[in-house]
């Protein structure tokens, strides 16, 4: 009776270490090779895991909070994401940590405002606005209100007089600090730049959110008029739309769990 016992325990423990979850240890991008990877769909994460990652398998999703989620809960191994957005999330999930490869570190990406081919009356506004705002010293208040050293963003107050027609930004807000929501509103670096931009050509702002991958799209549909949403300067995109002078450059991190 006493054998049948720890013959039955032995095999208890033998099962249940059977069924443990095996540990994923991702350093960096080779570690991401046979993993399950989440993106947000139709950004440069996204082209890059589908392309270059050697992944068992890349999922899409709306937006890097939906993919985090899945992280958490074990559905994915790890989420491609750009930087800022990705260390807002790990801010407010102490389960999640981000890894850095200097493969991505080497190349940055340039985000940029997007505008119709053949808009080049706005292109024009959109490059003042941007150049203006570097010289002032208008873009680096801005930087240090979205992206402070201390963590506590204050959204700028902006007040537009302009009533000469509208102007309408498309993005996806669910890119912080670029664009998110705060209450009922939209808001982020982008937005106040757009809102900037609304100015410079006389008219008010309206902003239309949409999923990212939708974008382009419907700036091409004339939608809305530009697209401002943490977009990366790309050569397969500049075949679609023109783009402004870059305004940050960013690069892509890992997210994990810890």
């Amino acid at each position: 009776m006493k054998k049948s016992v720890l013959f039955a325990a032995a095999l208890a423990c033998v099962m249940f270490a059977g069924c443990a979850k095996k540990e994923v240890i991702i350093n960096g991008i080779a570690d991401l090779e046979g993993k399950k990877i989440g993106v947000q769909s139709g950004t440069t994460g996204d082209a890059w895991a589908q392309n270059e990652s050697k992944a068992a398998s890349v999922a899409g999703f709306k937006s890097g909070i939906d993919a985090a989620l899945d992280l958490k809960n074990g559905t994915l191994d790890a989420v491609v994401l750009d930087e800022l957005p990705a260390l807002e999330i790990v801010s407010r999930n102490s389960d999640l940590k981000i890894v850095r490869d200097p493969y991505f570190a080497d190349n940055k990406e340039e985000y940029a405002i997007a505008v119709k081919k053949g808009n080049d009356e706005l292109l024009a506004a959109i490059n003042k606005t941007i150049t203006t705002m570097k010289d002032s010293g208008q873009y680096e208040e801005l930087v240090n209100a979205f992206m402070p050293v201390d963590g506590n963003i204050k959204i700028p107050a902006f007040k537009s007089e302009k009533t000469d027609g509208t102007v309408k930004l498309g993005t996806n807000a669910a890119f912080p600090p670029f664009e998110y929501v705060e209450g009922k509103n939209i808001v982020g670096f982008d937005i106040t730049m757009g809102e900037k931009i609304a100015d410079t050509c006389g008219a008010k702002l309206e902003v239309v959110d949409m999923a990212f991958d939708s974008l382009i799209p419907a700036l091409q549909a004339d939608t809305i008029d530009f697209i401002a949403a943490g977009m990366s300067v790309t050569e397969e995109r500049k075949k679609n739309v023109n783009f402004s002078v870059p305004y940050f450059a960013s690069e892509q991190v890992i997210i994990v769990r810890k």
